[in-house]
């Protein structure tokens, strides 16, 4: 499957989290080292941006309306009617050199982010959940790339990744507590095709995961193990994927060009793009939303 096009002529240093917004129609996707939000309205090509003032690593919708994201080292609202933004709770201050990654909410209506080094110090990142009634809670420690979270559609499994690991684990999950357990490992990327970064799950319950120098998003099989489809593209540093559009058919994928040389720029002009696979064959669900 290489039927990708590129949705703006935009690049971002390190796009990520891409999020399909069904209410107001749109995609949202983070710069994470220029702190910017970006958001595009298919329906009149519409391109907006929001920058946040410092790295962001990932934002959600929240059911009140507005975004939760978390920022460089904290939790916090985000109004881009309005422009603004309000800090909810600061998390790792004894950690200065952190820096939130990859989140999503989950099925229950909580907000998990993970953490991760700027000075790549392996474990030295976790995983938190944000209550609704905004307290945290450390899920996961030892963590050195937190990365891509998704839930089965029984709402009993979470997917996470921690990139360097080169694995996809599996957690029972109990959407009343938020509580994990029976971590397993269910897929593993081999070393030749690069780094699992962030993922999305599709109606069957199957797991689409960008891979960050693997030029390409896979498709995988969580309870088998076994890769199923490609989506190649032209950019290396492919770096997470969600399903969008009206029916939830079309796959938004985002991309970097952090850290690529003068020479690779050359051969990857499109680094940084969104792209978006049309009439993809494959259905999404609508993103949680944050309750709280």
């Amino acid at each position: 499957m290489n039927n990708w096009e590129v949705v703006i002529n935009h690049q971002c240093l390190l796009g990520e989290g891409p999020v399909w917004d069904h209410r107001e129609k749109r995609i949202l996707w983070v710069d994470i080292l220029k702190g910017e939000i970006q958001y595009f309205y298919p329906d009149n090509n519409a391109h907006k941006m929001f920058n946040t003032g410092q790295l962001l690593g990932s934002v959600a919708l929240r059911k009140s309306g507005g975004l939760i994201a978390a920022l460089q080292d904290g939790f916090a609202t985000i109004d881009l009617d309005q422009g603004a933004s309000q800090m909810i709770t600061k998390v790792e201050t004894h950690l200065p050199d952190n820096r939130f990654n990859d989140g999503k909410c989950d099925p229950a209506g909580r907000f998990w982010a993970g953490t991760m080094s700027t000075l790549d110090i392996p474990l030295a990142g976790s995983l938190y959940m944000l209550e609704k009634d905004f307290t945290v809670v450390a899920k996961i420690a030892g963590v050195s790339c937190s990365n891509g979270l998704a839930w089965s559609p029984d709402h009993n499994t979470l997917y996470y990744i921690d990139s360097p690991t080169r694995n996809i684990v599996a957690y029972h999950f109990d959407a009343l507590s938020g509580n994990i357990t029976q971590r397993r490992v269910v897929i593993n990327i081999p070393e030749t095709a690069g780094y699992p970064d962030g993922m999305t799950i599709d109606t069957e319950g199957m797991l689409w995961i960008a891979l960050w120098d693997g030029w390409k998003v896979v498709r995988y099989n969580p309870y088998t193990g076994k890769e199923l489809l490609q989506i190649r593209l032209p950019v290396s540093r492919v770096t997470s994927c969600v399903f969008g559009g009206d029916t939830l058919e079309e796959m938004y994928i985002t991309s970097a060009k952090t850290g690529l040389s003068a020479n690779d720029l050359i051969e990857q002009p499109l680094a940084g793009s969104l792209f978006v696979i049309k009439n993809s064959g494959f259905k999404g669900m609508d993103a949680f939303e944050f309750i709280g």
